[in-house]
């Protein structure tokens, strides 16, 4: 895939009156080819890795460059540039970790390969407005080299969104009427009743004494918010040449594989972010707090954002940031403030998350990984080596584990700070397990590979604070036993339909019916749902009555649950099979019934009338019509078990509820003697532009779970009959929005369903 097949053509970029700066670059287009296959999937292909860098960042651009200037806009904290006073307290939050003087600095001090690719990413994103003067920016009109570390963290850093909560955020920095504003407990125990759609994945590797062929097997999963990522081919003579999705302006392939190995990422239950709990003084005019019998001062940093006003004007709001040794302050509770510490290395996480795509064995893998620059990441893995394993993330602070780290803890005693890092012989792992298989569904890592898992025992109960979940057990019971696996095999086990949280709980919900007293009006009433849940086969469909019958039943129980789990510290899960009563299981039933009645006007409706799939345009945040067009879907939440996940939203005027997260990039891969193969599919298309025929062209077989075959070797791409450019060329893609096979407006179930 040289340069040379179109330069008789490259010339023409010279005619688009570009600037000098990025005029230099059309050189560097020529020695970058890009290929779309037939759902419009970017296979690039550069004669060095920046090279290809470049192209794939442009490609990205060209699919939906929105999305990446969105994603950049929130990891530099700029987002009220474009968005106003909505995003104030994102950005706020951002610059409590992100010194933007310090990215700087840490460009220039990069190691040159790394300074390489960032720059052509930078050249490539700016090659690209360049080049299509109808692409109009929000703010960022030009991008620099030293932007690309401002995004590293969501991939492999700490979870900002996770460990910050926005509106206790507010109450503690907003100026002096703060104290009048909601404690956290009360905004936490709230926010704890509304059931969330894990934004987590599952990964699954099966080793050649489990395959069918005796070539290792990976399930790639990821349960993310829908066109999250784009799907990429990216490689160069020297070497590189990975598979997967890419994260929207990212240079590298979060989650995929390349000729040797695959790598499934799950976000992990380790303790990745602590909270310190400081007493605070004011001596001499300046702030302190309390450290031991020491006083130490409050460091503070002034930031200023520049906040968009209606009338289209910038108005600039200044803040006064606040940090300890432990880390930036966030909120007040119980008359102390609160610290939050978290990794934050942007540079390293970058350096592993390119490099570990580079490597050809689970060594070179975990020399990646040895710059402890991922704390958020379990890691499934598999190698053509025949190598299976599971690995936790590699950042994982010392502590004295006699504290309770899920809450927070006295920051003003010394035994609590962080004592430095496990080394990695020191964490939970599984490496060439004898089950043959390892898992990983954001559970903990204590049934990764059945008898042959990790003992609890041996590690810091910071390890994990997940606990299992209904996806772990519904994985392990597929994968136990002496079942052998083929790529359809292990497509077919990761779509199975069982839900077991509702296999667990509905017994107690006969039970809670039989204890109710004669006379009891609940009785009559949750006679026949009780009876048509007992009757299931715990399976979704989009046929399937019962299904939407439980959901509405499974959302009650966790509103009513929630709370009760949050305060007293237990996970979930476990609260619904330790805590939860029956009585408890009824009323939740007798609520969602009559929210069914009152939403859908019966308790009895197929699941593939209300659950539907839409994407009409190509906005980040999705309007959704009832009237419109949508694709019914079978799968549900991943919280009642369902490995194929499907998170959904409800707006207030639709009856149908419409998919926004869970399986977004699907795929599964064989390490064969001869080379990798693949299949995949990904949520709706890969194109952001409505206008074009890869804006849905995948709906039908992401809802159904059939894949399509990954062309990666290079027999496969010399076969394709898309377009083949260098970035740059002018490549019109016809823009013919195709009609979804067997969509309909919420509340139909057709033939295709």
């Amino acid at each position: 895939m040289g340069g040379k097949w179109f330069a008789g053509l490259a010339v023409s970029v010279f005619a688009l009156g570009l600037s000098p700066s990025s005029a230099k670059d059309a050189p560097r287009s020529e020695r970058v080819t890009i290929v779309r296959d037939g759902y419009g999937i970017a296979h690039i292909h550069g004669r060095s890795d920046a090279d290809a860098v470049f192209g794939m960042i442009y490609a990205q651009a060209e699919d939906d460059f929105p999305r990446i200037e969105r994603n950049y806009l929130t990891a530099l904290g700029r987002l009220a540039e474009a968005e106003g006073e909505s995003a104030v307290w994102s950005d706020v939050r951002q610059r409590l970790f992100l010194d933007l003087d310090k990215l700087k600095a840490d460009y220039r001090t990069s190691p040159d390969w790394l300074r390489d690719l960032m720059d052509a990413w930078a050249s490539g994103l700016n090659y690209y407005l360049a080049t299509h003067p109808d692409t109009h920016p929000k703010v960022l009109t030009r991008f620099e080299p030293w932007m690309a570390l401002a995004f590293s963290e969501g991939s492999i850093g700490g979870d900002i969104e996770r460990g910050v909560d926005l509106r206790a955020l507010q109450a503690f920095y907003d100026g002096p009427d703060r104290q009048a504003r909601p404690d956290l407990v009360a905004l936490l125990t709230s926010e704890a009743g509304e059931m969330v759609e894990p934004k987590g994945s599952n990964g699954i590797a099966i080793g050649p004494s489990r395959s069918k062929s005796g070539s290792p097997l990976l399930w790639i999963n990821p349960h993310t918010s829908f066109f999250f990522r784009a799907e990429q081919q990216v490689s160069s003579d020297a070497g590189l040449d990975a598979y997967g999705a890419a994260t929207w302006g990212q240079f590298f392939i979060y989650q995929g594989f390349n000729r040797h190995i695959g790598w499934m990422h799950t976000s992990s239950g380790v303790d990745n972010i602590d909270e310190f709990a400081l007493e605070v003084r004011r001596k001499g005019g300046r702030l302190q707090y309390r450290y031991g019998t020491d006083w130490r001062p409050v460091r503070s940093r002034t930031v200023s954002l520049k906040v968009r006003q209606p009338d289209g004007t910038s108005k600039l709001r200044r803040f006064t940031l606040l940090s300890t040794h432990h880390g930036p302050v966030i909120r007040e509770e119980n008359g102390r403030w609160i610290a939050v510490g978290m990794l934050n290395n942007p540079r390293a996480a970058l350096e592993q998350s390119y490099l570990r795509t580079k490597a050809h064995s689970l060594d070179g893998y975990l020399e990646a990984s040895s710059r402890m620059a991922n704390s958020s990441n379990n890691t499934i893995f598999a190698a053509d080596d025949g190598t299976i394993a599971y690995l936790h993330p590699q950042f994982v602070p010392r502590r004295n584990d006699r504290f309770d780290y899920t809450r927070p803890v006295d920051g003003s005693d010394p035994a609590t700070d962080w004592q430095g890092l496990h080394d990695l012989d020191q964490l939970p792992q599984v490496i060439r397990p004898k089950s043959g298989w390892v898992v990983n569904t954001n559970n903990h890592p204590w049934s990764a590979a059945g008898e042959d898992s990790p003992e609890q025992g041996d590690f810091p109960r910071y390890m994990d604070q997940f606990g299992e979940n209904p996806r772990g057990r519904h994985a392990v019971a597929l994968l136990s036993g002496q079942h052998m696996f083929d790529a359809k095999d292990l497509t077919r086990a990761a779509f199975d339909s069982f839900l077991p949280l509702f296999d667990d709980q509905i017994p107690g919900l006969k039970r809670g019916l039989l204890a109710l007293p004669d006379g009891d009006p609940r009785k009559e009433k949750l006679t026949a749902p009780v009876a048509m849940l007992d009757g299931w086969d715990r399976r979704w469909s989009v046929t399937s009555v019962p299904t939407a019958l439980a959901v509405y039943w499974g959302e009650a129980l966790w509103s009513a649950e929630g709370p009760k789990a949050y305060a007293a510290n237990v996970p979930l899960f476990t609260y619904f099979r330790t805590q939860t009563t029956d009585a408890d299981r009824l009323s939740a039933l007798d609520t969602a019934v009559d929210k069914m009645v009152r939403e859908q006007g019966d308790w009895r409706i197929a699941w593939g009338r209300i659950n539907r799939f839409q994407r009409i345009d190509g906005a980040i945040e999705q309007d959704f019509q009832d009237k419109a067009p949508s694709f019914p879907v079978g799968f549900t939440s991943g919280n009642f078990g369902s490995l194929a996940a499907f998170g959904v939203v409800r707006q207030s005027d639709d009856r149908c509820f419409y998919g926004t997260s869970g399986n977004s990039f699907v795929a599964v891969v064989e390490f064969s003697p001869e080379g990798p193969h693949a299949w995949a599919v990904s949520a709706g298309g890969e194109s952001g532009d409505p206008q074009s025929p890869h804006f849905n062209d995948q709906i039908v077989r992401y809802a159904t779970g059939a894949l399509r075959p990954v062309p990666f070797a290079d027999a496969d791409l010399q076969a394709l009959t898309g377009p083949r450019y260098h970035p740059g060329m002018v490549h019109a893609e016809v823009k013919s929005p195709q009609p979804v096979p067997g969509s309909s407006p919420c509340g139909q179930l057709n033939p295709a369903g």
